[in-house]
């Protein structure tokens, strides 16, 4: 008798442990928008990232102001979603050389923030970033 309600109490809390660790993904499709800091004192930069949840895979679009104002629109490439945790590059070639900007962050409360990592002259770069998800 003992064996088998302690058989019992431990399947039941398996089960909740089973329960408690599964982590749903987080849905980020839709669009965001965030403001940058123009260079040298210029005008602010306002970006645009559209994404989309099929599955398990994440696409989208970056749109950001380039050289003279023309907006670039840019691929996102290697999106995930872990749990609320996304991340995704977007590359960007110029003159014959590429960039990759590595984004990552949190969706929480219709917004993305977290920090987006490059290089620049050979050496790491990190700033902030948040994204307000567009009603």
């Amino acid at each position: 008798m003992k064996l088998t309600k302690l058989t019992k109490i431990m399947l039941g809390a398996a089960l909740l442990l089973g329960t408690l660790t599964q982590v749903q993904a987080a849905d980020p499709s839709g669009t965001y928008m965030w403001t940058m800091p123009g260079r040298n004192g210029g005008a602010d930069r306002t970006n645009t990232l559209v994404l989309k949840l099929d599955g398990d895979k994440l696409t989208g679009k970056l749109s950001a102001p380039g050289r003279g104002g023309a907006v670039t629109e840019t691929e996102i490439a290697d999106g995930k979603v872990t749990g609320a945790d996304i991340s995704f590059c977007v590359v960007r070639t110029f003159n014959g050389n590429s960039m990759t900007n590595k984004y990552s962050g949190t969706l929480a409360d219709g917004a993305i923030k977290g920090k987006v990592e490059s290089q620049r002259n050979g050496q790491p770069q990190s700033r902030d970033w948040e994204a307000k998800l567009q009603k």
